[in-house]
C-alpha cells in the first residue's frame, strides 16, 4: 500500500513540476540556511567544553573601581593566583597565561647547520609550568606536565614544528626568541602539541615558559604587589564539590585584608570576580580577553535569522500546499466515487506531503555539505559538518520535516477527503473566504520578515561604512607598519629613518610602542600637582618619538608637538589629548600648557609637564568611547616603525623600504602591515556579521518570491476563465496586469508597515554596542518598503503578463 502512495505521489511530482520545484527547493534552501547557522551556534556554544574538568575551571577577573565607576577586566596582577591559592582551600591548583601583548608577530631564528632560518610566528603566549595541568592538550612530543617546568621552555604547535624542522623531531632544538614582550633569548623545544579542530578561547600557536625572559624579572619584582600590572590571565581549577559561589563570597574579606591599604594609598577600589571557562568566549562586558569574545547579541540576531528563514520556507511550503489542494477537489470527488475511504485519501495526501518534505530534507543535507567550507570563510570560524559530530543536529531536522510535512499535508488530507462528492466534484472549494485569508496572511507574515531583514541589512552596512570612514583624528591611509623585534633592528632605527627620510615617495617617518588599533597596556594615574592622588585618573601612555604625531596627522590644539627643534625635551614631558584636559578639570587646552601632572610610583612622586594638547581621537576601536590619552617622548627601545607614504605608488615605497632595511639588517626577514588594514581587524565581527546577514536577507527574498510565484502561478490559473471573459469585453493588458498585482501587493504593503517598528527596535538594540555609531534614518525604511514591493512586484508580474497575453479563445473554449 505505502509503495502505491509513493508511485502515486511520483505521478502528480511530475504531472507538476513546476509546483514540485518551487516546494522542494524553497523548503531545502530554508533547512540549507538554518542548517548552516545552526552549525555556527553551535560552533559559538561549544567553546572550551572539551578539556578535561571544564566544569571545574574558573578565570579570575579584576574589577576596577574609580569615582563608582566600574570596568571590569580578565586580567589580574601577576602573584593573584599565588596568594588565593594559598589563602583558598576551594582552589585545587592555578595557572597563569600571558600575551606577547606588545608583539603582533614574534621572531624565530633557528640556526641550521650554520644557516639562520627566521621565522615570524603569531598568537605565542608565555604560561606557568602548571597550564598544562589546568588544560589538557594532546602532545605529539613531550611530556605535558614536565613540558614548561623548565626556564627557557618552548612549547609549539605541530604546525609550527613541521614548518622549522619538516619531519625531524623537534625535541630539544634551541630557538632563538625575539620579543618585545619578553626581550630576547634562547628557548629549548620540550614539547609539540596538537592543535584541535574543537574551539577554544585560547587560540595559541606557541607558549613560552614564565621563567627564563624578560616578564620573569618583572615578576620577581612583583612578587607582593597585588595592585599593578594587572596583564595576568589566572585560571583556577577548584576541587570536586567545592562551591565556586561560595569562593566567590570570600572575595570582598580577601581584598579588605590583602589590598585595602594599597588601594586606599591610591584612592583606588577592586573587587574579583570569576568566570566558568565554558562562558568565557561569550562573557560579555570584561577587557583584555584572551581572544576578542563572541557576542550573545550576535547569536541571537543569527538565531533568529535562522528561525525566521526556516519559517518562510515552511509558510511557503504549506501555503502552495493548501493552494494547490484547492485544485484537487476533483480529483476528491472522482476518488470517493469510485469508492476511495476517507483514511486511504488522508494516507495518499500526507504521503505526498511527506515525500515532498524529505525530498527537500535530502537536498539540503548534500548543499549544506557543499557550503559549510565557504560559510566557514565567511563566518571566520572552523566550522565542519559530518554525521559524527553533528548526528543529533541532524536527526533534530529530519525530525522537523517529517512535521513541515505533516503539518502541509493535513489541511487537503482532512479537510478534502471529508468533502461530499457532489461538492468536491463542483470544486466549491477553490475561493473560500477562509483558504484566501489564510494565504494572504502567510504572505503578510513572510514579508515581515523579509522587509525586517532588508532594514537590519542596509542599518549593519550603513554602520560598517560609518566605521571604515569615520575620521579619527589620525591619519590611517598609506601608513606602513614595520616592527622592530630585534635588538639589531631598534638599533638601526635612526640610521634607518635618515636614510628613509631621502625618499621623495616618503612623506614622514616615525616610531612608537604601540599604534592605533592594537592592545595598549600602558596607562599611569595622574593627577594636578596641587591636587591628591584621590583625585588621579587613569591615562593611558605611548612612547613616541620626536616625529610620530607628524607621522599620523595628529593635529596641536595648543601649545606644540615633539619635534628635533626643542632639544630640552625628555620623557618627561607630555603631549595630550583633550579628553586628559577636561578629567583634570582644566577649562581650556591652553590653561593646561606648562601645567604639572604628578605620578606617583613605589612611593616617590613623578612630575611631568604638559607640552601641548592635541584633538580627540580613536587610539581604539569605535565600540569604545575615545580615552584620556598621552604621550611621552623616549629616544629607544621603539616597537614599531611607521612610514607615511604617499599615494602615487606604494609598492616602489616598499621595494624602498625593504632595500634599505636588508643593508642594515639582512639577517631579520622584512615584514609590514597598513594601519587602515589592521585598524579595520577592530570590525571583523561586525563585518562578517554584515555579510551573513545580507547573504541571509538574499535567501529570504528568493524563498518568498518562489512563494508568491507559486501563489501567483495558482492564481492565474484559478482566474483564467475571468481573464479570458475581461479580454472579450475589452480589458487591456495593462489593467489585467494590475487587477492580479494589486492582490498581491496590498498584503506586501501590510507587511512593510508592520515591519518598521520591528526593524527599528531590534537594530537600535545593537547600535547600543556602539560608542560611535549612525542614527536610523527614515530613508532606510523607505528604500526597504520600496525594494520589497519592487521584488512582488516583479515577481507576481511575470505571471500576471502571461495570464493577460494568453488567447482567451483558448481559455473559453470548454465554457
Amino acid at each position: 500500500m505505502l509503495r502505491n502512495y509513493i508511485k502515486i505521489a511520483w505521478r502528480g511530482f511530475k504531472k507538476n513540476k513546476a509546483f514540485t520545484f518551487i516546494n522542494v527547493f524553497g523548503l531545502a534552501i530554508g533547512l540549507t540556511s538554518c542548517l548552516l547557522i545552526a552549525l555556527y551556534l553551535s560552533n559559538e556554544l561549544s567553546y572550551d567544553k572539551h578539556y578535561k574538568n571544564a566544569d571545574r575551571i574558573y578565570q579570575l577577573n579584576t574589577v576596577f573601581v574609580k569615582d563608582g565607576k566600574e570596568s571590569p577586566s580578565a586580567t589580574a596582577a601577576a602573584p593573584m593566583a599565588k596568594t588565593m591559592q594559598e589563602v583558598f582551600p576551594e582552589i585545587e591548583q592555578t595557572t597563569r597565561l600571558l600575551q606577547t601583548f606588545v608583539d603582533d608577530k614574534t621572531l624565530f631564528q633557528y640556526n641550521d647547520k650554520g644557516t639562520l632560518k627566521p621565522f615570524y610566528e603569531n598568537r605565542g603566549f608565555l604560561a606557568d609550568s602548571t597550564f598544562f595541568d589546568v588544560f589538557k592538550y594532546q602532545f605529539k612530543e613531550g611530556n605535558p606536565l614536565k613540558a614548561l617546568s623548565e626556564p627557557n621552555s618552548l612549547v609549539i604547535s605541530e604546525e609550527i614544528a613541521t614548518k622549522i624542522f619538516g619531519n625531524e623531531s623537534a625535541l630539544d632544538k634551541v630557538i632563538h626568541i625575539n620579543s618585545n614582550t619578553n626581550g630576547e633569548s634562547d628557548f629549548k623545544v620540550t614539547g609539540v602539541f596538537l592543535q584541535g579542530k574543537k574551539p577554544s578561547h585560547i587560540n595559541a600557536r606557541f607558549f613560552m615558559s614564565m621563567r627564563g625572559g624578560a616578564m620573569e624579572q618583572l615578576i620577581n619584582r612583583q612578587s607582593s604587589d597585588l595592585i599593578t600590572h594587572n596583564m595576568f590571565f589566572t585560571y583556577f581549577r577548584l576541587k570536586p564539590n567545592a562551591s565556586a559561589k561560595t569562593l566567590e563570597s570570600k572575595f570582598p574579606s580577601f581584598v579588605n585584608k590583602y589590598l585595602g591599604e594599597a588601594l586606599k594609598k591610591v584612592g583606588l577600589g577592586r573587587k574579583f570576580t570569576i568566570t566558568p571557562l565554558t562562558e568565557i568566549h561569550l562573557a560579555s562586558g570584561l577587557k583584555n580577553t584572551v581572544t576578542s569574545p563572541g557576542s550573545v547579541t550576535y547569536l541571537y540576531i543569527l538565531a533568529s535569522i535562522a528561525l525566521f528563514t526556516l519559517l518562510i520556507a515552511c509558510i511557503n511550503f504549506m501555503n502552495l500546499s493548501t493552494a494547490r489542494s484547492a485544485k484537487r477537489s476533483a480529483e476528491v470527488g472522482v476518488r470517493k466515487v469510485l469508492g476511495a475511504e476517507k483514511l486511504a485519501l488522508v494516507r495518499q495526501f500526507l504521503s505526498e506531503s511527506i515525500l515532498m518534505s524529505l525530498f527537500a530534507f535530502g537536498f539540503a543535507l548534500v548543499v549544506t555539505r557543499v557550503l559549510v567550507p565557504l560559510f566557514a570563510q565567511v563566518s571566520g570560524r572552523e566550522i565542519t559538518f559530518s554525521f559524527e559530530q553533528h548526528y543529533l543536529l541532524i536527526i533534530g531536522f529530519f525530525i522537523f520535516s517529517l512535521i513541515a510535512g505533516v503539518v502541509a499535508g493535513s489541511y487537503p488530507a482532512w479537510y478534502l477527503s471529508s468533502l461530499k462528492p457532489v461538492k468536491a466534484l463542483k470544486g466549491k472549494l477553490s475561493n473560500t473566504m477562509a483558504a484566501v485569508s489564510v494565504r494572504k496572511f502567510l504572505v503578510v507574515f513572510q514579508f515581515v520578515i523579509s522587509v525586517v531583514l532588508i532594514v537590519s541589512s542596509i542599518v549593519i552596512y550603513s554602520q560598517m561604512h560609518f566605521m571604515r570612514s569615520k575620521d579619527l583624528g589620525f591619519q590611517r591611509e598609506q601608513q606602513v607598519i614595520v616592527p622592530l623585534r630585534t635588538s639589531l633592528a631598534k638599533q638601526i632605527y635612526e640610521p634607518l629613518k635618515n636614510e628613509l627620510k631621502k625618499e621623495t615617495q616618503i612623506r614622514s617617518v616615525g616610531a612608537c610602542y604601540y599604534y592605533p588599533g592594537i592592545m595598549n597596556p600602558s596607562d599611569m594615574n595622574l593627577y594636578r600637582s596641587e591636587e591628591t592622588v584621590n583625585e588621579a585618573k587613569n591615562i593611558f601612555m605611548n612612547y613616541v618619538d620626536d616625529n610620530l604625531l607628524q607621522t599620523l596627522d595628529i593635529k596641536p590644539l595648543a601649545g606644540r608637538l615633539f619635534t628635533t627643534e626643542f632639544k630640552a625635551d625628555t620623557n618627561d614631558r607630555l603631549v595630550v589629548n583633550h579628553k586628559v584636559i577636561a578629567e583634570l578639570g582644566f577649562k581650556n587646552p591652553q590653561e593646561a600648557i606648562g601645567k604639572t601632572l604628578n605620578w606617583d610610583w613605589q612611593g616617590q612622586s613623578m612630575p611631568f609637564t604638559i607640552v601641548g594638547v592635541v584633538n580627540d581621537f580613536n587610539f581604539e576601536d569605535l565600540h569604545n568611547e575615545i580615552k584620556p590619552f598621552a604621550f611621552r617622548l623616549v629616544t629607544d627601545g621603539y616597537n614599531y616603525l611607521i612610514v607615511h607614504a604617499t599615494a602615487e605608488n606604494i609598492h616602489s615605497v616598499l621595494t624602498s623600504i625593504e632595500r634599505k632595511w636588508q643593508k642594515l639588517n639582512p639577517a631579520e626577514p622584512f615584514e609590514y602591515s597598513f594601519l587602515d588594514a589592521d585598524f579595520a581587524k577592530n570590525f571583523q565581527s561586525e563585518e562578517r556579521l554584515s555579510s551573513i546577514v545580507s547573504y541571509f536577507t538574499l535567501i529570504a527574498i528568493l524563498i518568498s518570491c518562489l512563494g508568491l510565484f507559486g501563489l501567483a502561478t495558482y492564481s492565474a490559473e484559478q482566474r483564467i476563465k475571468e481573464i479570458g471573459i475581461r479580454k472579450v469585453l475589452g480589458a487591456s493588458i495593462s489593467n489585467i496586469v494590475l487587477l492580479l498585482s494589486k492582490d498581491f501587493l496590498k498584503p506586501v504593503l501590510i507587511a512593510t508597515i508592520i515591519a518598521f517598528p520591528i526593524a527599528w527596535y531590534a537594530m537600535d538594540k545593537w547600535l547600543q554596542d556602539f560608542a560611535y555609531r549612525i542614527n536610523i534614518g527614515w530613508w532606510m525604511f523607505i528604500v526597504a518598503g520600496l525594494l520589497a514591493a519592487v521584488i512582488a512586484l516583479v515577481t507576481v508580474s511575470f505571471q500576471a503578463i502571461k495570464a493577460a497575453i494568453t488567447n482567451p479563445v483558448n481559455s473559453l473554449k470548454t465554457e
